[in-house]
């Protein structure tokens, strides 16, 4: 049986639904016709964006407080699986780490155990544990924990960069493959293992489906790990150019970022964030694909679909997730609302 048509849950309810990801699994599960489709997001302007979407059947739409166990109780009421996208990766004024991922996890998991839910699905990221030195990794890592040490099953899948559509990741690489002189961080010798949104999806769907009573925490990754320089290279190949790559040294990067973590408000780039992004991925992917029966995309087939110049750069939405006919930051946040995405 493949992937695509394995049985889902009878009701699945999306958290941080209004995100890049969540959109793509929302669209594909109306592609399947699943009718029990529960979207939670934070305010009036996340729910337009996926009204906007005009998916059909459409997904019931709440808005919820993600920290409060009592609203969670109520929005998750009756689910069979819950697929939790909450989280960022960037800390804002008003939203700190322990908040969008420790207090929205336990929030999560008070409800889940006093519910019908049998299976909970949790985004990470690369390099997560309790232990990390990086705050939103270690954050990330107390937040797993929380979910699997409670008594619903959870699946954990920690991602890389994610390639798919017009995110910020697929839309930076995209610019620097057609430009015509560049620097990178150390050259941009950090190593990359980009995976393709589509496949994601397609992960966590398998991943709602999983026997009830087992936990999981998978690693995930592309086919290929290379660096970013390399990867920018490969990318470039495909709009016929060659750009000249400098290097800005990781001491002087670092300490530009926290000079500006330190005098504004709001800086683009904070350390924390800063050393995320500088973090080598290198995973096997085997374990990660047997455990939910996928196949990863090429890389190619990726860098063609979304960053070249043939390519119509769609959204994984507009893609059918089971469709092979036709990878510098991690997951996409949404700028407004970060909280409600991952």
């Amino acid at each position: 049986m493949t992937p695509s048509l394995v049985p889902l849950p009878g009701s699945i309810v999306v958290t941080g639904a209004n995100g890049q990801l969540g959109r793509a699994l929302l669209a594909r599960l109306a592609e399947r016709g699943h009718s029990s489709v529960r979207a939670l997001v934070r305010s009036e302007r996340a729910r337009n964006t996926i009204v906007d979407l005009g998916l059909m059947p459409a997904p019931e739409i709440r808005l919820v407080d993600y920290s409060s166990p009592k609203q969670m109780g109520i929005a998750i009421d009756g689910a069979e699986a819950v697929v939790h996208l909450v989280g960022i990766i960037k800390e804002m004024p008003g939203t700190r780490y322990v908040e969008a991922h420790e207090q929205t996890c336990h929030a999560l998991a008070v409800a889940a155990s006093r519910s019908s839910v049998a299976r909970i699905v949790y985004l990470s990221i690369l390099g997560s544990t309790p232990d990390s030195e990086n705050a939103c990794l270690s954050s990330k890592g107390r937040a797993e924990t929380l979910l699997l040490d409670d008594r619903v099953a959870t699946t954990v899948i920690r991602v890389p960069m994610v390639l798919g559509g017009d995110d910020p990741a697929t839309t930076s690489l995209r610019r620097s493959a057609q430009a015509r002189r560049l620097r990178l961080v150390s050259g941009g010798r950090t190593l990359q293992q980009p995976i393709d949104a589509r496949d994601l999806v397609r992960a966590v769907l398998a991943a709602c489906s999983a026997a009830p009573g087992r936990d999981l925490a998978l690693d995930a990754g592309g086919p290929v790990c290379l660096s970013h320089r390399n990867l920018v290279l490969r990318a470039a190949r495909l709009w016929q150019n060659e750009p000249k790559i400098g290097s800005i040294p990781i001491g002087l990067a670092r300490f530009g970022v926290g000079i500006l973590d330190r005098i504004l408000r709001e800086p683009p780039v904070t350390r924390t964030m800063f050393d995320i992004l500088q973090h080598d991925d290198r995973v096997d992917p085997e374990a990660f694909c047997k455990a939910l029966d996928i196949e990863l995309t090429p890389l190619d087939q990726t860098l063609s679909d979304y960053v070249g110049p043939s390519g119509e750069h769609p959204s994984p939405v507009e893609i059918p997730s089971d469709d092979r006919s036709t990878a510098n930051t991690r997951l996409a946040e949404d700028p407004e609302e970060s909280h409600d995405d991952l």
